[in-house]
Parts: structure tokens; C-alpha cells; sequence
């Protein structure tokens, strides 16, 4: 009997499964802990936190090594393609997952995002980033403006920007860069991605990038931007004295405004559409299972758990302010609450609408490098005063080069 007993403990103590997140993802899973236990009561889940980047990397050696990747693996959207093109991650699409069967359920751009070049559905979403512009209210009080001087155009808003700097000495964005990211982000057209679309070819030197980087050139030569980047200690420190009025980004930054990086701001801050009805999306987490994971029945279960309980997904939303990607969601009352920091504003309907109007993007594997290769050119451009067609050339060539590898 003893031996029994013992063995059976053994056998309980194998029963494990590893997630591998990054904050906050790592703090949602284990707020689910609970629920799994109701009905997973023998099987305990390990959680392994690293720093966003740490995390990624990590995760990238894992999948390309023959070391032991954990049963699930969460992944920021960005990742999702370049992990997707090496073959390492199971399609979530098969019988033997049966996401197909859930597709009505998802924001379409966020699944369409999870796809692979084969079509497959490597990783389902958990939360999204619809795209919002944060502004300071106050300041715009001060300079004798309104909300409709930011939204109504990308003219108005860049003269909202002189009045904003004449009158308080705010600059109007963090980073021209910022501009750039949003438009590229937006002008798309459904088989395209940021930098390629789906037939390999590079999309850099097209009107919708000589736009961005024209409109990056005008808020540079109007010194309109504090020429901070983002996540930087300068970038937060901007916020917390007010001397960057608007901010563009996913809806999830008025959380991290609340919570950490200028909480003594607390109704200042108010919530737009993006200037011109500009539809975008920043970030988004994905939950997905490696090939070479060991317990697949187990991680598939906590991955519905994560994503297809209503529950969890709202439990998620008002502790890290992870905008469900699971539609049902997005009718709860929680929604029409109003948000202290916004000023009482019930900001949460305005990110509704924009997760409802944002086009798929398809993703690449080459994204992260394009990015960079990009960035570098409208420094040039920014700091130099290099040709924004000549950037935009140079960028393609060079993106061409790498994609025929």
C-alpha cells in the first residue's frame, strides 16, 4: 500500500507543464492557475518568466536546438512569422487542435496574424493592440485647442502641434519616428504586410512609405519632436512633466501610464481616434505549441483556457488592460466603465471600434530586420537630410538582397 501511495505521488509529481511568457502575460497565466486547478487538479503548470527580449531569444534557440522547448510558448505578433517559417511550431488548424473550428470567435485581423505562409495557424491570439492617440488635455486646454485639431487631419495635426509648442513649450510627439510607425502600419492593402507582401516582394519603396517619412520630415523640421525614443528613461519622463502632449500607440499604453510610468497624471490624459480615422494595431500576444513540446493534449487545454474562456479574457483585461482578442468579450458592461486615469472617459468604447475597423496585416519573416533597415534611412533622412526617395531606394535594395538569401 505505501509503495502504491508513493507511486502514485510520483506519477503526480510528472504530471507538469511549462509555459514560457513575458510580463504581464506571465502574471495572466498564473491569475488562471485557479481555474485550471478546478479541473486539472494533478497537473501543475511551471511558469517561465524572462525580460521581453530575453524571453524571445530564449525561445528562438530553443526552437532552433535540441533543447527542451516548453509545452507552450508564448510569442508577441512580431515573432509569430519568423518562428512560424522555421517549422517549429505545430498547427494549431489540424484535427488534432481543431482551431478552425473557433475562427468566428477572434478578431479577424488578430487571427489572420497567427497564420503562416502555408496557411497554417500556428498560435492563437490572447489580447490585441488596437491603436489609440493618448493626448494631454490640459495642455491642449492651455493652447487653446480641442480633440478635433489632433484627429481632423495629419495637417491639423501638425499646426496643433506648433500651437501646442508656442503656447505651453510641449513638444508634440516623443519621436518623428512615431509617425512612421503608424502610417506604415495602416495604409496597407490586405494581401500586404509592413515591408512585404505575400509574394516575397519588398514593399519599401511604394507612396505609402514616401508618406510616412514625409510626414516624419515635417514634424523633425518643425521641431515638434523631443527626439526621445521609446521605453527610454527621456520617453518617460516626458510624460510624467508634461512635456509631450500626444502619444500614438496601442490602447494598452494608458494602462502602463496608470500603472507605472506616470501614475500622478491621473486625468490629464484623454483617449482619440487616430488622426484622420486611421486604423492600426500595435502588439498583440499569442500562445502557441512547439513540435517538440512533450505534453501537446495538456498545453492545447490551457491554451483554450487562456484564450476561449470569456472569463479568463476579461479577468485579463481588467488586471493588465490586455485588450481581449476573443469577440464575445467585447460586449461586457466592463466596457462601459469609465476610466479614472482618461478622466472618466470610457475609452474602452473607442478601442472597440477601432479592433473592429483595423485590416490583417500579414507578417514576415524578415520584419524585425526590415525595421531596422528602415529606421536607419529616415535618420538619414531626418538627422542628414537625405532624399526621402533616395532613403526609400536604398532601403528596398538592400531588403531585396536579403530577401533572395
Amino acid at each position: 500500500m505505501i509503495m502504491l501511495l508513493l507511486g502514485q505521488r510520483f506519477a503526480q509529481a510528472q504530471n507538469v507543464i511549462t509555459v514560457a511568457a513575458y510580463p504581464a502575460v506571465d502574471s495572466i497565466v498564473k491569475s488562471a492557475l485557479p481555474a485550471w486547478k478546478k479541473t486539472h487538479p494533478n497537473v501543475e503548470v511551471k511558469i517561465i518568466s524572462r525580460a521581453y527580449a530575453d524571453h524571445h531569444t530564449a525561445m528562438t534557440t530553443a526552437l532552433a536546438t535540441s533543447s527542451e522547448p516548453p509545452d507552450v510558448m508564448v510569442l508577441e505578433y512580431s515573432y509569430v512569422a519568423r518562428f512560424a517559417t522555421g517549422g517549429g511550431l505545430e498547427d494549431l488548424g489540424s484535427s488534432a487542435y481543431g482551431l478552425q473550428n473557433h475562427d468566428g470567435k477572434f478578431v479577424p485581423f488578430a487571427l489572420q496574424q497567427a497564420m503562416s505562409p502555408k496557411g497554417q495557424w500556428v498560435a492563437v491570439p490572447a489580447d490585441i493592440g488596437p491603436g489609440t492617440l493618448l493626448y494631454r488635455k490640459d495642455l491642449l486646454e492651455k493652447a487653446g485647442l480641442e480633440e478635433s485639431n489632433l484627429t481632423r487631419s495629419w495637417d491639423s495635426y501638425i499646426s496643433a502641434g506648433l500651437t501646442l509648442k508656442k503656447h505651453t513649450g510641449a513638444y508634440l510627439i516623443a519621436h518623428a519616428r512615431d509617425i512612421k510607425d503608424l502610417i506604415i502600419r495602416s495604409k496597407g492593402k490586405p494581401t500586404e504586410g509592413l515591408y512585404f507582401d505575400s509574394q516575397n516582394k519588398v514593399l519599401v519603396d511604394s507612396d505609402r512609405f514616401v508618406k510616412a517619412f514625409e510626414l516624419a520630415k515635417q514634424i523633425r523640421d518643425n521641431k515638434l519632436d523631443a527626439k526621445v525614443a521609446s521605453w527610454s528613461n527621456e520617453w518617460a519622463e516626458g510624460f510624467r512633466r508634461g512635456h509631450v502632449a500626444t502619444q500614438m500607440s496601442g490602447a494598452w499604453l494608458a494602462g502602463h501610464l496608470n500603472n507605472w510610468l506616470a501614475p500622478a497624471t491621473t486625468g490629464m490624459w484623454r483617449a482619440a481616434q487616430l488622426p484622420e480615422n486611421t486604423w492600426a494595431a500595435w502588439g498583440g500576444s499569442f500562445y502557441a505549441i512547439p513540435k517538440g513540446a512533450k505534453n501537446k493534449k495538456l498545453a492545447w487545454e490551457l491554451i483554450q483556457l487562456m484564450t476561449l474562456d470569456p472569463a479568463q479574457q476579461l479577468s485579463a483585461f481588467k488586471s493588465q488592460d490586455a485588450f481581449p482578442a476573443l469577440i464575445s468579450v467585447h460586449d461586457d458592461p466592463f466596457l462601459q466603465q469609465p476610466i479614472e486615469f482618461l478622466g472618466g472617459q470610457k475609452a474602452r468604447l473607442l478601442w472597440r471600434e477601432s479592433a473592429r475597423n483595423i485590416q490583417a496585416t500579414q507578417v514576415h519573416k524578415l520584419d524585425p530586420f526590415a525595421e531596422e533597415v528602415v529606421n536607419t534611412e529616415l535618420d538619414k533622412v531626418l538627422d542628414q537630410g537625405k532624399d526621402i526617395r533616395l532613403a526609400l531606394k536604398d532601403a528596398q535594395k538592400l531588403l531585396e538582397r536579403r530577401a533572395r538569401r
